[in-house]
């Protein structure tokens, strides 16, 4: 059996996934205050076809879907999220406009250990904002936090290996 972590050999506990930071292209710094990051997944369609002389249907790799991205975060007074929202269609002044120029973002997933240090990363390439939701729903009667929704559609991600394994203290 192999060691599951190859520099931290005396590790066997697998990373919390409560430790993780989220990067706009065109930003230095990550987004404020994302708590929940869902949908990083990926199928492949299945084709069928049936060969002659064989009794069986046989199976092939289709096309590779990706599904949509879901971010999370308390409502702050920080708006990248919705001015990127804001580029896919806003009314300006009563009359819908886009800006297509800022429409598609890269984004960067970043899984850190527990001292910080980022340990696995991905990346998500030509993003664009296909839904967002400001405010939940205000209820006077609930003790919660106020979260934004933003879903992004994309065309893809990937898993950046140049990324290794630190050594932990």
């Amino acid at each position: 059996m192999t060691k599951p972590f190859a520099v931290n050999v005396s590790r066997f506990d697998p990373y919390k996934s409560y430790r993780f930071l989220v990067y706009l292209e065109g930003t230095t710094g990550p987004v404020a205050g994302v708590s929940k990051v869902s949908g990083l997944k990926r199928s492949a369609d299945v084709v069928e076809y049936k060969e002659g002389g064989y009794a069986i249907t046989r199976k092939g790799l289709g096309r590779t879907k990706y599904e949509p991205i879901t971010f999370e975060r308390g409502v702050t007074h920080d708006d990248t999220f919705e001015r990127w929202a804001n580029a896919g269609q806003v009314l300006d002044k009563g009359s819908p406009s886009t800006s297509l120029a800022n429409l598609r973002k890269q984004l960067r997933i970043e899984l850190l250990n527990e001292e910080g240090q980022p340990v696995h990363r991905y990346v998500v390439y030509r993003a664009w904002v296909s839904e967002f939701q400001a405010l939940p729903d205000l209820d006077a009667g609930t003790n919660a936090v106020a979260i934004e929704h933003v879903k992004f559609e994309h065309e893809g991600w990937e898993h950046d290996l140049t990324l290794t394994e630190t050594k932990e203290l």
